[in-house]
C-alpha cells in the first residue's frame, strides 16, 4: 500500500458529461471518475457494476494508443481506473479490484475504503506472454467478517461459486473474444470500426485499417495459443452454455432472483460484442438470451441500488492502489 500527494491531480478536461446511476443510493459527497475505454470488456465489467448499483459516475475515455488522460497514473497504466474522490483520493486499479472494493464498503460501512484496498495487495508478476504485470491478490472476493457473509450470502458455497465465475469470466471468457470479433478479415474490419466509432483514437487516419489488420493476425495467434477450435464460434457458444449450465434451470440469475457479481462480470463481458457479428451469432446459437435480456434490464433499471442505502464511509488523505 502506497500513500502520497500527487504530483499532479488527474485532468478531468477529457470527461465525457454523464449522469450514470443515480444519487438515491449513496447519500455522499464522493464523485467516482472511470477511465476506459468503451469497448473494454473489463471496462464493461465495472459500468454494469455501476450502474446495476445506481452509482453516478463519470466517464473519462482513454486514448488507447497515447494513453493521454492517465499519464498521471505513475505506475499504472492500464484501463479500467476508478478514481473515488472525497477527502481523500482512491486510485482503484483492475476491473476486479475495483468492484470486489467497493461491494466491501457498501455491505461493511464501518471500514473506509482506504482500510478495505488493504485486503487487495499488488505483487509484480510474469503473464503467459512474459510481460511484467501487476497482480492482485484476493481481487475476486468481497472480504467480509463472517457475520457479514453469512447476511448478504444464502450459503459458503454461494460465495465461492461467484468467485469461481467471476474468474471464469475474466481467465476464460474474455479469452474467446478476440478470437471471435477479429475471426475474418470483414470481422475484424467491423470491429475495428465499431471500435473507433466509439472510442477516443483521436486525428489517426489509419487506426481502422492499420489496427484490423493488426488484431485479425493477432487473433490467429490467440486461437492457436488457446488451443481453439477451427470454428473459434464453437469455442465461444461451448463457453457461453457452460455459463448458462451452471446457473441451471431453478434460478433466474446465479445470484438467484438478482444478479450477483458473478452475473454481473460475465454481462459486461458479452456486452462488449454488442453490435458485433458475434454478438448476434451468441444471442441465436445459444441459450443465454433470457438471461442475457433479464440481466441487460437489471443493469438499466439499477436493480441493486435498493440494496445498500447508507452511504460509503468519507476519509482523509491521498491514496493509490
Amino acid at each position: 500500500m502506497q500513500s502520497y500527494i500527487y504530483p499532479q491531480l488527474p485532468n478531468l478536461q477529457y470527461s465525457i458529461p454523464t449522469n450514470h446511476g443515480s444519487d438515491l443510493t449513496f447519500a455522499t459527497d464522493l464523485t467516482f471518475t472511470l477511465y476506459q475505454y468503451k469497448t473494454c470488456p473489463y471496462c464493461s465489467k465495472v459500468r454494469a457494476f455501476l450502474d446495476y448499483y445506481g452509482f453516478q459516475y463519470k466517464v473519462v475515455e482513454v486514448n488507447p494508443v497515447m494513453h493521454t488522460e492517465i499519464k498521471w497514473s505513475s505506475e499504472y497504466q492500464t484501463v479500467p481506473i476508478l478514481m473515488v474522490e472525497g477527502k481523500e483520493i482512491v486510485q482503484l486499479n483492475n476491473s476486479s479490484v475495483i468492484i470486489s472494493a467497493m461491494k466491501t464498503c457498501m455491505i461493511d460501512k464501518e471500514r473506509t475504503m482506504s482500510e478495505v484496498v488493504k485486503y487487495f495487495p499488488r505483487l509484480p508478476s510474469t503473464n503467459a506472454w512474459g510481460n511484467e504485470v501487476l497482480e492482485y491478490t484476493n481481487k475476486y472476493w468481497v472480504m467480509l467478517n463472517e457475520i457479514k457473509i453469512t447476511e448478504v450470502y444464502t450459503s459458503k458455497n454461494a460465495r465461492k461459486e461467484e468467485v469461481r465465475w467471476r474468474q471464469w469470466a475474466d481467465d476464460w471468457l474474455v479469452n474467446r473474444i478476440k478470437p471471435n470479433v477479429y475471426r475474418t478479415p470483414a470481422e475484424a474490419l467491423a470491429t475495428y470500426d465499431h471500435i473507433v466509432r466509439e472510442g477516443n483514437f483521436g486525428s489517426v487516419p489509419f487506426a481502422k485499417y492499420g489496427g484490423a489488420f493488426y488484431m485479425f493476425w493477432a487473433s490467429k495467434v490467440l486461437k492457436i495459443w488457446y488451443k481453439l477450435q477451427d470454428d473459434v464460434r464453437e469455442d465461444l457458444y461451448m463457453a457461453v452454455n457452460e455459463w448458462i449450465t451452471a446457473i441451471g434451470r431453478k434460478r433466474k440469475f446465479m445470484g438467484g432472483d438478482k444478479p450477483n457479481l458473478a452475473d454481473l462480470a460475465v454481462y459486461g463481458v458479452l456486452r462488449s460484442m454488442e453490435d458485433l457479428e458475434a454478438f448476434y451469432d451468441v444471442m441465436e446459437n445459444t441459450k443465454v438470451k433470457k438471461w442475457y435480456l433479464a440481466t441487460e434490464k437489471q443493469v438499466k433499471e439499477q436493480g441493486g441500488r435498493n440494496l445498500c442505502r447508507k452511504p460509503l464511509q468519507n476519509y482523509h488523505g491521498i491514496t493509490e492502489f
